[in-house]
C-alpha cells in the first residue's frame, strides 16, 4: 500500500538554499530540474536517491528527515540523477541470507536490524538472499557505513542481482517510512 502524499525536496544549495525541485513519484532523470543537489528534505514516505539517471550506481537510502548537506545521506558528491519511492516499508519484516548463491550452504532469517553480519551470522560474505517482506538497505561495512543497496521483496540469487561488486556485507536494517 503506498502513501498517498510521500514527498522529497531537493536543493542545489546546503541548508535548503537555492534552486529546488519537489517530487512526489518515481523519477528516473532529475538533471533538466536540477544541476547539483547540496540538500533533500523528506517530507513524507522513503525514498532511494540514485546517482546516475534510470536508477543507477550509488544508491542512497533516505527516510523522513531532512539532510542539509550530501554527507548527511553518506553521499560522495553533490550528484542526484533518479530517485524512486520505496514501497513495503511497515509492517513485518522478514529475511534469510544465505552463505553462497542459489539460496546454498547456511543459511540464517532475519527480522530485525543487524548492525554486524559477522557477529550474528558468522560469515563475511552473503552469496544469496530472499527478502519475505518489508524492504531492507544493505551496508558494505558494520554500524551501517559503506555503500548501500536496497534490497525489496523478492529472490536475490546472487549478490550481483544488489549491485553489489563483492558478496561482502558488513550490515543491514529494514527500511521503516517513519
Amino acid at each position: 500500500m503506498e502513501r498517498l502524499c510521500s514527498q522529497i525536496i531537493f536543493y542545489e544549495d546546503r541548508n535548503f538554499q537555492g534552486r529546488n525541485f519537489e517530487c512526489s513519484s518515481d523519477c528516473p532523470e532529475l538533471s533538466s530540474h536540477f544541476s547539483r543537489c547540496n540538500s533533500i528534505r523528506v517530507d513524507s514516505g522513503a525514498w532511494v536517491i540514485y546517482e546516475r539517471p534510470n536508477y543507477m550506481g550509488s544508491q542512497y537510502v533516505l527516510t523522513k528527515g531532512e539532510y542539509p548537506d550530501h554527507q548527511r545521506w553518506m553521499g560522495f558528491n553533490d550528484i542526484i540523477k533518479s530517485c524512486r519511492l520505496i514501497r513495503n516499508t511497515y509492517g513485518i519484516y522478514r529475511l534469510r541470507v544465505y552463505e553462497r548463491p542459489d539460496f546454498q550452504g547456511q543459511m540464517m532469517e532475519f527480522s530485525d536490524d543487524c548492525p554486524s553480519v559477522y557477529d550474528r551470522f558468522s560469515h563475511r560474505e552473503v552469496h544469496s538472499c530472499n527478502v519475505m517482506d518489508g524492504a531492507w538497505i544493505f551496508y558494505e561495512h558494520p554500524n551501517y557505513r559503506g555503500r548501500q543497496y536496497l534490497l525489496e521483496k523478492g529472490e536475490y540469487r546472487r549478490y550481483t542481482e544488489w549491485n553489489a561488486m563483492h558478496p561482502g556485507l558488513g550490515s543491514f536494517r529494514r527500511v521503516q517510512d517513519f
